[in-house]
């Protein structure tokens, strides 16, 4: 048991992250003391993964209400407009309410774990200043989090644009929208907002939506969205941004002519940045990356000894789930160095809360190229699960990547209805060196959407359109 005077752990940062690398080190005995310059919780409940996924499962609603219609349920309320105020009331209530439970109350019945409001920053590598005081530690956890960038454009800032952070914040719905940016932020809010009666244009520089999601769950994707109403237009060269009265003007260059395209608001989704600014990382000599993000090992030691990193920070894999593993990995490595503890990237599970839901886990086509493997690959549309029938969401595709000799899974990306709930087991294939053979005679629930993964897999040496229901 640690019985030092002074802190064993500091952390600057209290969002998930922090609170995974808190709770960790409170277990192997230590005393923390973790630092909030702003709101307790972090990024994720009060400003990113909760309140997102909170208004796009309410815009689900209504969509699914417009699909019940189709089939023959009409409502006796045919009113299609939508009270926003109770629906920002919802919002709030389930931040605060996950607030509340996941963090005051943790923090407050949690022994040996302090919080202390204020910015910390380094002035020599053991040592922080916050608040006129100065702190003294062996152990850092660097924990701060990211930012939303915002791109250089000419004359952006005379215009209304929000951010993925203020865009969950406001409380008011814009008429129309055009975002900057074609990458997971773009797509979820984008359909989100279209759904509950926002015209929306997204603009992309790349070639197409998702850039790093495999092609064929990101053109399967980009049809739905189409389908529905929201403009795409890819191989976009924002040229400027101005305001012209009530609306944001951008022009922009597309095939070699210049447009330009009109909304109430503009939504700026480029991307995340390392929340450094101010922490001062120069004086613990913590080394960067071009983007400012945070290098660090596998063990997610950074340059500088006594000084670990973790969550969106160090700029790998931005997503809840994967900062709070990284910072178990630290803690773990800080008060057990035989431990071994390294980050597994490659059975981590991502998922882009759309509809239908894009989930990914493992090697991609080319990544599994680049590693040396002989690929096989399969790819099946949604439309061959049964179940999608009955759901009537038969959009999506689903990839399968294997390595041709042994039949090992490297692999899976889909969009699918469902398709978050969907990748979880194809990532426990993957981190228990499943094959092929193993996923494709694993008996699953018929009818069932997952289903789905079980008929990719069998595809790889039969025409799954010869199979009679529930084959094996």
């Amino acid at each position: 048991m640690i019985t030092n005077s002074e802190p064993d752990l500091i952390i600057l940062g209290s969002g998930s992250t922090a609170f995974a690398g808190a709770l960790r080190a409170t277990s192997h005995g230590a005393r923390v003391l973790m630092f909030e310059k702003s709101v307790l919780g972090g990024t994720c409940v009060n400003w990113g993964c909760i309140p997102s996924k909170t208004l796009i499962h309410a815009a689900l609603f209504k969509h699914e209400a417009q699909l019940g219609m189709k089939l023959g349920l009409g409502l006796e309320d045919k009113r299609e407009g939508v009270d926003f105020e109770q629906l920002f009331d919802h919002r709030e209530e389930v931040v605060r309410k996950l607030r509340q439970e996941r963090y005051l109350d943790v923090l407050k019945n949690m022994p040996g774990l302090e919080l202390v409001k204020g910015t910390a920053r380094f002035i020599d590598p053991q040592t922080i200043a916050v608040n006129d005081k100065t702190y003294r530690c062996d152990r850092f956890l660097v924990a701060v989090g990211g930012e939303p960038r915002i791109p250089a454009i000419p004359g952006i800032e005379e215009c209304n644009y929000l951010t993925s952070r203020s865009a969950l914040l406001t409380k008011l719905l814009p008429k129309s929208l055009v975002i900057v940016g074609g990458g997971v932020i773009a797509v979820e809010l984008g359909q989100m907002y279209h759904r509950l009666g926002c015209r929306v244009t997204i603009l992309e520089h790349g070639p197409r939506l998702l850039p790093t999601v495999e092609r064929e769950a990101a053109e399967a994707l980009r049809d739905v969205l189409v389908a529905e109403g929201i403009k795409v237009m890819a191989d976009v060269t924002i040229c400027s941004a101005d305001r012209a009265g009530d609306v944001n003007v951008v022009s922009a260059d597309v095939g070699g002519r210049r447009h330009e395209y009109t909304a109430e608001r503009l939504l700026m989704a480029v991307g995340t940045g390392p929340a450094t600014d101010g922490i001062a990382l120069e004086k613990a000599g913590v080394a960067t990356d071009p983007k400012g993000f945070i290098v660090t090992d596998e063990r997610m030691r950074t340059s500088r000894a006594g000084i670990w990193a973790a969550g969106d920070v160090t700029g790998r894999m931005l997503i809840a789930t994967v900062g709070a593993r990284q910072a178990i990995v630290a803690v773990d490595d800080m008060f057990n160095e035989e431990c071994g503890c390294t980050m597994d990237y490659l059975s981590a599970p991502m998922a882009v809360f759309t509809d239908p839901e894009v989930g990914m886990v493992g090697h991609t086509e080319e990544s599994a190229r680049q590693a040396g493997f002989d690929v096989a690959i399969n790819t099946m549309p949604v439309s061959a699960i049964p179940k999608a029938h009955v759901t009537g969401h038969t959009a999506g595709v689903i990839k399968m990547i294997a390595d041709r000799q042994t039949g090992r899974l490297l692999g899976v990306h889909l969009t699918c209805h469902r398709g978050a709930e969907m990748i979880n087991e194809a990532a426990l294939a993957l981190k228990l060196k499943a094959t092929v053979t193993d996923m494709a005679t694993t008996m699953h629930v018929y009818p069932s959407i997952g289903e789905g993964l079980k008929l990719c897999a069998q595809g790889f040496d039969r025409d799954i359109s010869r199979l009679s229901c529930c084959a094996e």
